[in-house]
């Protein structure tokens, strides 16, 4: 059972999140914060208190915009502690996820909260706590991959996807009308899609071949034209990308 604190400014906002805190069985108990200073005296007190003692906190839930000391600030000090609570996001916007996931949080969730997402967050903080329940998961959709947009969850077609963008812990996927941010790094992206013709153009870049229109060589560099986006082709990945479209053409 998880101990928590919801950290949130906006009162309305800190209510809904306690509430949905409080309805999951995996949460043993919930305190509120209004600020980061608030939080960070009531993890002071946790931290004294030792894991097993009565104020012990396991998973903190922050948002990240609040004045004076914000949610990001607030995670870069716990992570200098030796024993820190795990830090779930909560936040009602998209970019700062890389700089979350680079402080070691367990999970984004994106504003306004879905009582689904938010019980995904608690599974994940409860996994590591090793306080998860075994439940069974379905098998992943092999042609769709859910995104969150706004916290609605929508299903892009694998064959819309024009190429991936490595963001740390995090996946951009650009398809033609735009572009989402998931949580799987590029390298299971790879492993995962070779066999549906996505090849690694540079440590950066995982390219669908079928959306690949020009391979262009310019004074020694190689880029492919994907879309009207011109993408830098490594050296160690150019003859690779050569055959397989030659490859691809002799068919």
């Amino acid at each position: 059972m998880l101990r928590a604190l919801a950290v949130d400014d906006e009162r309305p906002s800190l209510e809904e999140l306690l509430y949905l805190l409080n309805a999951d069985p995996r949460i043993a108990g919930v305190e509120g914060a209004g600020d980061a200073t608030e939080a960070l005296r009531r993890i002071n007190r946790a931290l004294e208190s030792g894991p097993d003692g009565p104020d012990a906190i396991d998973v903190v839930f922050l948002d990240i915009h609040m004045p004076g000391l914000d949610g990001l600030d607030l995670a870069r000090l716990l992570n200098g502690f030796a024993q820190p609570p795990l830090i779930v996001f909560v936040t009602a916007h998209e970019d700062f996820a890389v700089q979350a996931f680079d402080l070691k949080a367990v999970d984004y969730v994106l504003k306004p909260v879905r009582k689904e997402r938010l019980a995904e967050a608690v599974r994940r903080a409860a996994q590591l706590r090793g306080a998860a329940p075994r439940i069974p998961v379905s098998e992943p959709d092999p042609d769709h991959l859910p995104v969150e947009l706004g916290g609605v969850t929508r299903f892009v077609a694998v064959e819309d996807i024009t190429h991936v963008e490595a963001h740390g812990d995090y996946a951009r996927l650009h398809t033609g009308r735009g572009s989402h941010l998931v949580r799987i790094p590029l390298s299971t992206l790879e492993e995962r899609w070779r066999a549906r013709g996505f090849v690694r153009i540079h440590r950066r870049y995982l390219v669908a071949l079928r959306h690949i229109g020009e391979l262009r060589l310019d004074a020694g560099t190689v880029s492919v034209l994907v879309g009207t986006e011109e993408l830098q082709v490594s050296r160690r990945h150019a003859r690779e990308l050569r055959e397989l479209l030659i490859r691809r053409t002799t068919r």
